[in-house]
């Protein structure tokens, strides 16, 4: 859609999406009236893992673990999620955010993600970390938070 504004949905907004926690509705609402959104190859990985993390804490049982991440696939095939590559330059452009943004405790995937979301022209990023959201509004994104 020429002249949208890509929305870039972090993990920790998205898993919102197919988990019932605090902000689902929100998520929910946002995602029927701004979809697609925009996530990247290390947001499959980072749901990946959030699933099996929440299938060992006991929060999901294998079988709910498997459905949400089929689900999550399948959203990507049809196009309700628009999937990026990682860029050649993610790794090197993250050193240099945590360089140049001293004052955000920025962890390694934070960066990564908000790094891309620069490659990818997004200019509303979507996060449920306050880590991420300070982050995202020192590099000027729109920042959609779903926490209070």
């Amino acid at each position: 859609m020429p002249g949208r504004d890509v929305a870039y949905f972090d993990t920790s907004a998205l898993a919102k999406w197919y988990l019932n926690e605090s902000f689902s509705d929100d998520v929910e609402r946002y995602l029927m009236e701004h979809g697609p959104v925009a996530i990247s190859d290390l947001t499959v990985v980072e749901m990946r893992s959030l699933l099996a993390r929440r299938r060992r804490e006991k929060h999901v049982d294998p079988k709910l673990e498997i459905r949400v991440f089929a689900t999550f696939e399948d959203d990507i095939r049809r196009g309700f999620l628009i999937r990026h590559p990682m860029p050649a330059t993610a790794g090197a452009g993250a050193v240099n955010l945590i360089s140049t943004l001293p004052d955000v405790p920025l962890r390694t995937l934070d960066a990564m993600h908000l790094v891309i979301a620069r490659e990818i022209d997004a200019s509303i990023l979507a996060t449920a970390d306050r880590i991420m959201a300070a982050g995202a509004h020192e590099m000027s994104f729109s920042v959609v938070r779903f926490f209070r």
